[in-house]
């Protein structure tokens, strides 16, 4: 009798009573919540910090089941806790409301009991922490092969499942490994008609569960585990021929050593103009000459005339100290640039991150000065192309991995450093990590604006300092998943980010950290399949695919669309559209504002297979338009002569 008034368990706290209370999802940290209310009725999303929120800005979207962005919120780092209520009409296609992640703060989301809601959680990354063992459900299409699995992230440490049709249990163990990106699986017995399991978290506290082949949907009870549907999208452009500024230059964080010739070919075929490295000073001051082959390989064989180098100490140590030895392998790496030829601009950053590496601002501040007047003293490095940089910071406008991190912004840091040290500095550095969402991406385009007006803009509407986001990748170090890295994903992702960093025409540099996997860090283009020969990845023929269509200018772009991303590109006579669909639906496009029919127009698409093929347009009343399948890269070419 007792549970047929109290349900505790049914969700990540939720409690149906009598009283018809709302359902309640509570804990979110990632993840998506799918919603199809058939009767008007009312979202609450409330939240709390979990760490480190005071430092950290963030936004939830929702989106309806057009795939059109709904209602965005945008929450203040001040806003450590708050809340928001958006009506939501009665609809056949679901509303997403989407949680990204990494979140610093705990959601619980609210909505009446009689709309259907599917939560679809991260994978390997923790999307919840909820209370003493909690129960959600499943299904599991007839003759589906499908898989759950699930990490241990210090909370839940096992998942239960049952089969309500005949009570079949099975258990899941959540181990800790070294590896973060290692979890545990287990298969579920194939069956000739659909069936529900409920799934048990044992234990309370951060978890990451989800299904592999099948649906990755969860539902409260049962009777919600209905098909989700997402009606078809409609994307508007308008081109503009007003050039916005310069397309930034694509780089790659390239390794401290020769690498092997037989990569030399895969390295051309990326295209990339802008190379990022280390320079490590113990081994500078003692071996001047140990960085010359590479470099100049990377400089005369592959084409990087632009490239920026973090100085460290070795095994990438990033605290340097003001002594003799920093001071001889600063002066070995210059000596080295100039040697270069002044073929191209040599952007040097002293520390790599400072503001998550260095004990305060001020220590930062004094090595930055030493080293600055080091590189000044000698007119010859500014012939030679040298730049000096700063601070290339552990994320920009929110903080780092790291307790006290509200004093430790990357912008507060660089607005302090701009202010006593200004006429000193040639360019703004940072790095941005932990936007794993593909929604989320937009806001690359708001930390390039900020930091351009940090920095102020000429008369020409150029940024006083050369702004470069030299290493980014959608997680740092080593908290990587192999459903992000391995597969079509990254290629989406690295996509959305560089339209969405370059929308603006203010950057100079967007850098994908890292050229090759390496054994801790396996987050390249290229994957190793032994010490001498690699292989592409996705996201590096997807890079492919980027580069034969990135053009010089940046075009104005009118887009009323939120699931898809787009820039507009010229080079002379030359035009592109290149863009993403990020969503699984397929949208409509259309493009006004340019020549109808093209001249010499080509459309391609490139989807999960790593290959790009022609794809159909048409010209209709003034506009070309064409049918965008889901999670496909796009490229449309033409000539305006």
């Amino acid at each position: 009798m007792k549970r047929l008034w109290v349900l505790v368990s049914l969700s990540l706290g939720l409690v149906l009573d009598a009283t018809a209370a709302p359902m309640r999802w509570a804990q979110i940290r990632d993840g998506s919540l799918y919603l199809q209310p058939d009767s008007p009725d009312t979202l609450t999303v409330r939240w709390t910090p979990a760490w480190q929120a005071q430092a950290n800005e963030e936004q939830l979207y929702l989106i309806d089941g057009q795939g059109k962005l709904q209602a965005e919120r945008k929450i203040a780092a001040t806003e450590t806790s708050g809340s928001q209520r958006w009506p939501l009409a009665p609809s056949s296609a679901s509303y997403r409301l989407e949680i990204p992640g990494y979140s610093f703060r705990r959601y619980t989301i609210e909505h009446d009991e009689r709309t259907v809601a599917l939560f679809a959680p991260a994978k390997v990354h923790f999307s919840a922490e909820p209370g003493a063992d909690a129960e959600l459900y499943f299904k599991v299409a007839a003759g589906e092969h499908a898989v759950l699995a699930g990490k241990f992230h210090g909370g839940v440490d096992a998942l239960q499942a049952q089969r309500l049709d005949d009570g079949k249990q099975l258990s899941l163990a959540l181990k800790p490994y070294p590896e973060y990106w290692r979890f545990d699986q287990i298969e579920l017995p194939v069956a000739a008609t659909d069936q529900v399991w409920r799934l048990h978290l044992r234990g309370s506290g951060k978890v990451a569960f989800w299904l592999d082949g099948s649906a990755n949907l969860f539902a409260q009870n049962p009777q919600q585990l209905k098909p989700l549907r997402e009606d078809f999208g409609q994307t508007r452009l308008t081109l503009h021929q007003q050039v916005l500024g310069k397309t930034p230059n694509l780089a790659v964080a390239m390794p401290y050593n020769l690498p092997p010739p037989s990569t030399f070919a895969l390295v051309d075929t990326l295209g990339f103009k802008a190379g990022t490295n280390y320079s490590l000073v113990d081994i500078m001051a003692t071996r001047p000459h140990y960085e010359d082959k590479f470099r100049r390989l990377f400089q005369d064989r592959f084409g990087m005339t632009q490239d920026l180098t973090l100085l460290a100490a070795r095994h990438r140590v990033a605290d340097l100290r003001v002594d003799a030895n920093s001071t001889a392998g600063l002066d070995a790496w210059l000596a080295a640039t100039r040697a270069l030829g002044g073929k191209g601009t040599h952007y040097i950053g002293f520390a790599d991150e400072p503001n998550l590496n260095y004990r305060n601002y001020e220590s930062y501040q004094a090595i930055f000065n030493s080293m600055a007047r080091q590189v000044r003293s000698d007119p010859g490095n500014a012939k030679a192309g040298v730049r000096i940089v700063m601070p290339a910071s552990s994320r920009f406008v929110n903080g780092p991995f790291i307790d006290n991190a509200a004093d430790r912004r990357g912008i507060d840091w660089a607005r302090r450093l701009l202010a006593e040290s200004g006429d000193s500095i040639d360019a703004l550095a940072w790095h941005e990590w932990m936007i794993r969402d593909l929604l989320a991406t937009r806001v690359y385009r708001d930390s390039v604006r900020r930091a351009a007006e940090l920095v102020g803009l000429d008369a020409q509407g150029r940024p006083r300092k050369a702004l470069l986001l030299d290493q980014t990748n959608m997680s740092s170090g080593g908290a990587l998943s192999p459903y992000d890295q391995e597969t079509h994903y990254a290629s989406l992702w690295w996509a959305s980010v560089a339209i969405n960093a370059s929308q603006d025409g203010l950057l100079e540099m967007l850098g994908w950290f890292q050229a090759a996997d390496e054994p801790d860090h396996p987050k390249g283009m290229l994957r190793m399949l032994d010490e001498e020969h690699y292989e592409l990845k996705p996201v590096g023929y997807a890079q492919q695919f980027i580069q034969q269509h990135w053009l010089r200018d940046v075009l104005r772009l009118d887009n009323d669309a939120f699931e898809v991303d787009a820039l507009a590109m010229a080079s002379d006579q030359q035009r592109s559209l290149f863009g993403v669909n990020k969503g699984a639906r397929i949208q409509q496009v259309s493009l006004a504002g340019t020549a109808c029919p093209l001249n010499n127009g080509a459309l391609l698409y490139f989807g999960a297979d790593n290959r790009s093929r022609a794809a159909p347009f048409k010209c209709q009343d003034g506009r070309i338009s064409f049918e965008l399948p889901g999670e496909t890269l796009f490229a449309l070419s033409w000539s305006a002569s």
